[in-house]
C-alpha cells in the first residue's frame, strides 16, 4: 500500500494516463491529487471523469475546481443555450475571471456532456478537500494545493481560509513545521525565482512542490510517492 501525489493536470489527459501507467499503482494504493485537474488542457473533463472512476483517488480543491464551480452549475441549470446577459454581475465577474484563467476548453466540454454527466462533474467538484494530513514512510506530510498563506505557527488547520489554501503562494524557502513535509502545486516550478531544475519537482525546506508545467510546452506531468519519495513524470508536452 502505497501513496501517490499527482500535481496540476490542467486538462492534460494524455500525459495523465501516461503518468498513470508509469506508477502502475496497485487498487490498495492511495493517489491524492493536488488541485487544478480542469482548465487550460485540450480535455479537462476527460481527465476529471479519468480519476473519477479511479476509487482509490483522491482530489483535493484546486483555484481553477473554486473557479469553475459557479459558473459550471449556471451552465448546468440552463435548458437552453447559456448567454452572459443571463447572469447577475458576481457571476460575471467570476466568469471574466474564469476565463482569463484558461476556462474555454472546460466550458465547451462541460457544455457538451449530457445532464447526468454534469452533475456527476459537479458534486465531484463540490466534494473536493482543501487539504490532507498524510503519514507515509514514517513520515508526516500536509497536502494542499498552494501552501498555507498567511502562515503563523500558532493557527490551525481548519482556520486558512479557501484563498489562503488554493490562491496565496507561500514563501518557499520557509519552513512551516519542524516535522511535516509540505506537498503543493499551484505554482510551475519553471516559475520558482533560484530553481535549478524547473519542470520537475522543487524540494526547499520542508516544501516539495509538484506542479511541473503540464500545461506549457516543455512542461511535464509529475507525482511523487510519499513513501519512498520517488519522482515519476510524463513526457514533455510538445505544445
Amino acid at each position: 500500500m502505497s501513496t501517490y501525489v499527482i500535481g496540476d493536470i490542467h486538462g492534460q489527459d494524455d500525459l495523465l494516463e501516461e503518468l498513470l501507467m508509469k506508477i502502475g499503482p496497485a487498487g490498495t494504493d492511495t493517489i491524492y491529487t493536488i488541485g487544478d485537474i480542469i482548465d487550460r488542457g485540450p480535455h479537462p473533463m476527460g481527465a476529471l471523469f479519468k480519476l473519477m472512476e479511479m476509487p482509490n483517488v483522491i482530489p483535493l480543491l484546486g483555484n481553477h475546481e473554486l473557479m469553475a464551480e459557479p459558473v459550471l452549475t449556471f451552465i448546468s441549470e440552463q435548458a437552453a443555450s447559456v448567454s452572459a446577459q443571463q447572469m447577475d454581475r458576481d457571476l460575471k465577474v467570476s466568469l471574466a475571471v474564469w476565463m482569463r484563467n484558461g476556462a474555454q476548453t472546460t466550458i465547451s466540454e462541460f457544455a457538451s456532456l449530457p445532464p447526468r454527466r454534469r452533475a456527476l462533474a459537479l458534486d465531484y467538484i463540490r466534494n473536493m478537500r482543501l487539504f490532507a494530513q498524510v503519514s507515509a514512510g514514517g513520515r508526516q506530510y500536509l497536502l494542499v494545493h498552494a501552501g498555507l498563506g498567511g502562515f503563523s505557527p500558532e493557527r490551525p488547520l481548519e482556520d486558512y481560509t479557501v484563498h489562503e489554501l488554493v490562491w496565496e503562494r507561500p514563501d518557499y524557502d520557509r519552513r512551516c513545521f519542524p516535522d511535516v513535509s509540505i506537498v503543493c502545486g499551484h505554482t510551475p516550478t519553471q516559475l520558482i525565482e533560484g530553481n535549478l531544475s524547473p519542470g520537475f519537482i522543487y524540494r526547499s525546506s520542508g516544501n516539495i512542490v509538484i506542479d511541473c508545467g503540464a500545461c506549457f510546452a516543455g512542461g511535464r506531468l509529475a507525482a511523487i510517492c510519499l513513501d519512498t519519495g520517488e519522482e515519476f513524470y510524463s513526457s514533455e508536452n510538445q505544445g
